[in-house]
């Protein structure tokens, strides 16, 4: 397709031949737990996964012929999402579930997957090959607008797509070393959040009287108010309309409790900020980045990011 010419040398006209149990350890190692169903009977797959650099993001190129790939609630609680994936279809089809919403998209059309959150890849059996962006969750959470419409497609045709498609393509060509991959890297994060921004609230999958429901609707809140000084364990609650002590059970299902999540989200935020001023585009002191990161004493700031990284923040600008 002519729209997909500057993907030409991603479309391959014969793809390897790897062991199923080598393709999902890779995909694995490169975008997180995702597992591949209803290819037990099956030993090797038509494809390959491949991650490159693109002017300092990461992109994985994921060709299979397999049936299915999960993500469930089990493999968020051992892996929680630090991404979202922009997907950019090039050859056949992929089906996308997420959120309640099953959409297919096809060569040239673009769609915005949260990894934070269930979802499920349907391939059929039929070869699929699809570039998969990943975006830093917070730092594309840090602006507004940050209320985004998920497994929501863009067609091929749709000029914001062929907008993403372009910038894409041209951050593929730019080493992360380059004098614009901090200016390409930053218009690819606000032409995604205007791609993708919800024209109204997202209403949440699952009644708030189920603590999966719950649960999920109280992470997004807090990825959305994360630099918000009103950010605490009640007024979350609060919002929720539920009390604190139940609040705090439902975060003791999955091992943590509110505080440390709402901790825990603000130091990854701050070392994407960190890791972005070591690249050139934040000229920002690390007690600024702290203090915009939701932290008020930069001491207790030092110790959790050492305890959590182990590294300082000195260390992470020093590169």
């Amino acid at each position: 397709m002519q729209q997909l010419q500057e993907f030409s040398d991603r479309t391959l006209a014969v793809w390897g031949q790897p062991p199923l149990e080598e393709w999902r350890d890779r995909l694995q190692s490169v975008c997180g737990r995702f597992n591949p169903c209803g290819w037990e009977d099956r030993e090797l797959v038509n494809g390959g996964v491949l991650l490159s650099d693109a002017a300092g993001v990461g992109v994985v190129q994921v060709a299979t012929d397999i049936d299915v790939v999960r993500r469930d609630e089990h493999d968020i609680r051992l892996d929680y999402g630090e991404h979202f994936f922009l997907l950019v279809q090039l050859e056949g089809s992929c089906g996308v579930e997420q959120k309640g919403r099953q959409n297919t998209i096809s060569p040239g059309d673009c769609i915005l997957v949260d990894s934070s959150l269930p979802s499920n890849f349907y391939f059929s059996g039929r070869f699929s090959n699809h570039l998969s962006v990943h975006l830093p969750r917070q730092l594309l959470l840090a602006e507004a607008p940050n209320d985004f419409e998920v497994s929501r497609p863009l067609a091929a045709s749709d000029p914001m797509s062929t907008m993403l498609r372009a910038l894409v393509a041209k951050m593929l060509q730019t080493p992360a070393n380059h004098k614009r991959s901090v200016e390409l890297r930053q218009l690819l994060l606000h032409a995604t959040r205007q791609a993708f921004a919800a024209d109204a609230p997202d209403q949440p999958v699952y009644p708030r009287d189920r603590a999966a429901g719950r649960l999920e609707l109280a992470r997004l809140l807090v990825d959305r108010h994360l630099t918000d000084e009103r950010l605490t364990p009640q007024w979350l609650a609060t919002r929720l309309g539920i009390s604190l002590r139940t609040l705090q059970e439902d975060f003791n299902t999955v091992g943590t409790t509110v505080t440390c999540f709402i901790r825990d989200r603000r130091l990854r935020l701050a070392r994407e900020r960190l890791v972005e001023k070591q690249r050139g585009a934040d000229d920002g002191t690390i007690a600024e980045i702290a203090y915009s990161s939701g932290f008020n004493d930069i001491s207790y700031f030092n110790r959790c990011f050492k305890k959590t990284f182990d590294c300082s923040p000195k260390d992470v600008v020093r590169g």
